[in-house]
């Protein structure tokens, strides 16, 4: 049996997801999380064979919880789901060593063959997206990536607009507070911001955390 966890804030969509995979006579839903950290204590509890995980989660991010759980040495796939058409997400979760990225619009017709690629040892990522980046680099454009945050400074600046305190932010990513301080400074001073508010605003615009 191959064991899948689902990480979702919305459980509409966790449902949505679950009656998809459990088409498959030999898959099992081994847990459902509604934030990151739930999904990363999941993965080291039930050891699944994929993580299908919502890029905009509470507490931590889809690249953030792939991130903790390779950390952690969790032999388990990461496939990121997002409704945004965004192809800054796809360079960052390339980035990040996500091998699965999917449109949520895309997950009725496409999950399937995305959790078989990733059990078969084999990257999937949603075509649109994909495309275009090729087609980028193709043309010899220079690589956004250089001017994007790293994904750890974007998960400081998602629980910055969350409302956490740096000593918060410490305790859930595991960092210590100067650590934190110093990725929060990066950020602002690669987006040109001088306050509180103007991260706040970028990760609204960014679909970091909800309006």
């Amino acid at each position: 049996m191959k064991r899948i966890v689902i990480a979702d804030d919305h459980e509409v969509v966790r449902s949505g997801l679950r009656a998809i995979v459990e088409t498959r006579s030999n898959w099992i839903v081994s847990g459902e999380a509604t934030n990151g950290e739930q999904a990363v204590a999941l993965a080291l509890e039930t050891r699944p064979d994929v993580v299908i995980v919502d890029y905009s989660m509470p507490l931590m991010n889809g690249l953030e919880v792939s991130r903790r759980l390779k950390a952690l040495h969790v032999r388990t796939e990461v496939l990121i789901l997002t409704m945004h058409e965004n192809e800054e997400l796809l360079t960052e979760a390339i980035l990040a060593g996500v091998r699965g990225f999917l449109f949520k619009s895309d997950a009725r017709n496409h999950l399937i063959s995305a959790i078989e690629a990733l059990l078969d040892g084999r990257p999937y990522f949603t075509s649109l997206l994909l495309e275009k980046l090729l087609h980028d680099y193709q043309l010899n454009k220079q690589n956004k990536s250089a001017m994007l945050l790293t994904s750890r400074e974007q998960s400081v600046v998602q629980l910055i607009a969350e409302g956490h305190t740096n000593r918060s932010i410490s305790t859930i990513l595991k960092l210590s507070v100067k650590t934190v301080e110093t990725h929060r400074a990066s950020a602002m001073r690669k987006l040109g911001m001088s306050s509180t508010a103007e991260l706040v605003r970028y990760a609204i615009r960014k679909r970091l955390v909800a309006p």
